[in-house]
């Protein structure tokens, strides 16, 4: 009953519209008091949540990838990606899926994806004659990018929603390879598509040309070097590294680039500030919602649920899939992220599933949900970006997602996808 109540409350309240971080504060009082519980204990559980060191890298992070969007670092990555690949039929599609997956890279974010890269290569594209559900579709999905290659702040709270027993850095490394597969799975879909709807090829500027480019974006390519290197090199902390990768944006968009007004800086700030309350909110509220299912063993209920229903590993990891595909669909992904893998890590820990891998199934499967209706976060932005209606583009999203799907499945059945570099890297 106490279960029904917690997870009634919470359904009644997000469909009402309260905020997803209220929603589960709410849940989760009305649970600790309907057991009897101190009410203290929730309060405790509430601070503890945000009491944890590495939360201080998410506020840099999301600092460095608003320096990143307002300071000039995007366009340069768009010229070096059109140099490398716009000479392909629909070049632009595919330059825009390289351009999401290197800056995605730096800032860790797929609304900051849209946001940078959107506002510059869908108006392009328009102009140079392709369809703008195309050029919408390829933005939104391409975005997600920056969930899995690092750094992301996403992966941080899955590090400390599993209890903070994984390695960081063995997620950073974790990520590369089912992001560069996921971006190369669209980047056929975008080539497919495009010479179906034969739209054009783009003049390759020569060697020297994308020499250039190069040469102009690497500064603002070093800052993931800075952030991810000093991690792994155990130079930095994950919060020591974050710190240093902000200041170095600042001083590369301030100094080398000079293209960060006094305005942009004070936009950033304010949406970083704005971005981070989101955040910290969510997550304190998520661990004293996650402590009552905790409380009415959930994990362990989902095990014998999962358990009773099939003992085949691949049909439970389908299942799982499935599930998340669905809540990705609804829910936000951070408060999934929260909710989720106290609820879902033992299930595929006890099928043999190293954390690490789970967590990129985690955040390919969420990914996803922010490209779908009816709460896809990026869906929405991409389509007011690009102005185009909702339903239109999806209507014809579909062959992006069967590419994020088969990156997917991948990650899911090939363990080494994943674990090869933190295997040959972190150890």
């Amino acid at each position: 009953m106490g279960l029904l109540i917690l997870l009634g409350v919470f359904a009644v309240c997000v469909v009402i519209g309260v905020p997803v971080a209220f929603a589960l504060a709410v849940a989760a009082v009305t649970a600790f008091f309907i057991e009897g519980l101190p009410l203290v204990v929730a309060f405790q559980r509430i601070i503890s949540g945000i009491n944890v060191f590495s939360l201080m890298a998410i506020p840099f992070f999301i600092f460095a990838g608003e320096l990143m969007f307002h300071g000039g670092i995007a366009i340069r990555l768009v010229r070096f990606a059109s140099a490398a690949v716009g000479k392909i039929r629909g070049g632009l599609g595919v330059v825009n899926v390289l351009s999401s997956m290197l800056f995605g890279g730096i800032s860790g974010s797929a609304v900051a994806d849209i946001s940078a890269l959107g506002s510059i290569l869908i108006p392009v594209m328009k102009e140079k004659g392709y369809d703008d559900d195309y050029a919408v579709n390829v933005t939104v999905t391409s975005s997600i990018a920056g969930i899995l290659v690092p750094p992301s702040h996403n992966m941080i709270l899955f590090a400390i929603a599993a209890g903070g027993g994984i390695s960081i850095s063995q997620l950073f490394l974790a990520g590369v390879v089912p992001g560069i597969l996921m971006c190369v799975c669209l980047a056929v879909a975008a080539y497919v598509i495009a010479v179906r709807r034969g739209y054009p090829v783009e003049v390759f500027p020569g060697f020297h040309a994308l020499f250039l480019s190069f040469v102009a974006a690497l500064p603002g390519l070093f800052t993931a070097v800075i952030i991810v290197g000093g991690v792994l090199s155990g130079v930095f902390t994950v919060t020591e590294s974050g710190a240093f990768g902000t200041l170095y944006a600042f001083l590369v968009t301030l100094i080398v680039y000079r293209s960060l007004s006094w305005e942009a800086f004070k936009t950033a700030v304010l949406n970083s500030v704005r971005t981070t309350s989101m955040v910290l909110i969510l997550v304190a509220s998520a661990t004293a919602f996650a402590y009552m299912l905790t409380f009415y063993q959930v994990p362990s209920r989902m095990i014998d649920f999962m358990t009773g229903v099939t003992e085949n590993p691949v049909a439970m990891l389908l299942m799982i899939n499935a599930m998340l595909l669905v809540l990705g669909m609804i829910m936000d992904m951070a408060a999934l992220i929260l909710i989720c893998t106290p609820i879902f890590l033992p299930v595929v820990m006890s099928i043999g599933m190293d954390p690490v891998q789970f967590g990129m199934i985690l955040m390919m499967n969420l990914g996803l949900g922010l490209c779908t209706p009816p709460v896809g976060a990026c869906l929405f932005l991409g389509c007011a970006v690009g102005k185009v209606p909702i339903e239109r583009a999806v209507k014809t999203i579909w062959p992006f997602y069967a590419a994020i799907f088969v990156a997917l499945m991948l990650t899911t059945f090939i363990p080494d996808i994943s674990m090869t570099l933190p295997r040959l890297i972190a150890g």
